[in-house]
């Protein structure tokens, strides 16, 4: 009997191109295989002990003799390659449109009705890096006030400010009425505050970036968790990408190290219920600049507090690993990337060494979940218990 399941978002950790990656312009995208295959003697013992390396049709990666994990790999059913349509379907919110992107910069008529909101105009309004806009425009935006609106392949309003100029709390209020004006047709997934500091030519972005995430459509299983009485423990974004919704409790994370501490704190209060954790450095700076010897660096010092992690799991436990989209480093695109995600089961009930097979679905993580801490009205995806459980 489980009574309490640790579900860990190795945010961008694809495995490999879904059948429509094409339609993406995803083609041959392996995150996590094509780090295998370029880091010489690169290895990850703990996940490959689980078993990442015995997923169906996993191109580099080492297999293991006798995985101490169930294993497998699920697709994404719904429209998109972003993390709050990755997380939401992984709780039972399929998503039959995407949500909009801004190859070319937003409207001119939106970001005038933005400016009127803030009373003030806004510099950039363009696709780019968030490191390379802020040493572009950031001393100009220091001289004038201006706040920095930028967007990139995914369904985001960025907006980047510095510390000292437009501060904190003024930032994040400048978020919320940017979250409230994109409804309709420009209900992009999140707008994200920016912040950093530095002097020209030297400008860093801080630990105080905030997401403003549109609200989900209907309930998820956090939802129905918090409903029927379990606690809901979110770790690093969680709560940002859910609007707060189905949280009973959340601390927000520097780093994945963080992130890591922040969890293993949660189990060992020993309240039962749902942790939910996203690990976002794979992503946010190693991903997204095609920074392959850093993305692996991060996954090793994961990988290492892996061990730990699992060795604070009680009887009673259930750790699920996997991810919510690719971001494949070595490509010529610093986008994300359609692909499979992972899923590894551990716990001290489950079996050892067996193959889940492929999911048909993200939602099928959040039908398992609802399975084993017996939450109702949960209607999408198909659970896996009855398969891993002793």
């Amino acid at each position: 009997m489980i009574d309490r399941v640790i579900l860990l978002v190795m945010d961008s950790v694809g495995i490999g191109e879904l059948p429509d990656a094409h339609l993406y312009g995803d083609s041959g995208s392996n995150t996590l295989g094509h780090i295998y295959r370029d880091l010489k003697g690169f290895s990850l013992p703990n996940l490959e002990r689980l078993g990442i390396g015995n997923i169906r049709e996993t191109q580099y990666i080492k297999k293991h003799s006798a995985p101490v994990g169930c294993y497998g790999r699920a697709m994404e059913m719904s429209k998109g390659k972003d993390t709050i349509t990755g997380h939401w379907e992984m709780t039972g919110i399929v998503l039959e449109r995407p949500f909009p992107t801004y190859p070319e910069g937003f409207p001119d008529d939106l970001i005038k009705s933005f400016e009127r909101l803030i009373d003030r105009p806004v510099l950039g309004n363009r696709a780019a890096s968030g490191t390379a806009i802020i040493q572009e425009l950031g001393s100009r935006h220091v001289l004038t006030g201006y706040p920095i609106v930028y967007t990139s392949a995914d369904s985001v309003f960025q907006i980047a400010a510095h510390e000292e100029v437009i501060p904190l709390e003024q930032l994040y209020n400048i978020c919320e009425e940017a979250r409230g004006l994109l409804t309709g047709e420009h209900r992009v997934a999140r707008v994200i505050a920016r912040p950093f500091t530095g002097e020209p030519g030297e400008f860093v972005r801080t630990a105080n970036r905030r997401d403003f995430s549109v609200a989900p459509p209907e309930k998820t299983l956090l939802d129905l968790a918090l409903e029927q009485g379990h606690t809901v423990s979110a770790v690093g974004k969680i709560s940002d990408i859910f609007n707060g919704r189905g949280i009973s409790r959340y601390v927000h994370t520097k780093s994945n190290r963080d992130g890591i501490s922040e969890t293993k704190k949660f189990i060992n209060e020993g309240t039962k219920g749902i942790i939910f954790t996203n690990l976002v450095d794979f992503d946010m700076h190693y991903g997204h600049r095609n920074n392959v010897e850093g993305y692996g660096s991060a996954l090793r010092e994961f990988d290492e507090g892996l061990f730990e992690l699992m060795d604070c799991l009680g009887e009673k436990d259930l750790l699920i690993l996997t991810a919510d989209h690719g971001c494949d480093p070595t490509t010529a695109s610093t986008d994300h990337s359609r692909e499979y995600v992972p899923i590894l089961a551990y716990g001290k009930s489950i079996k050892k060494g067996w193959d889940i097979g492929t999911r048909e679905s993200f939602a099928d993580i959040g039908a398992t979940v609802a399975d084993c801490l017996k939450i109702e009205g949960y209607k999408a995806g198909s659970s896996f218990l009855r398969h891993i459980i002793e």
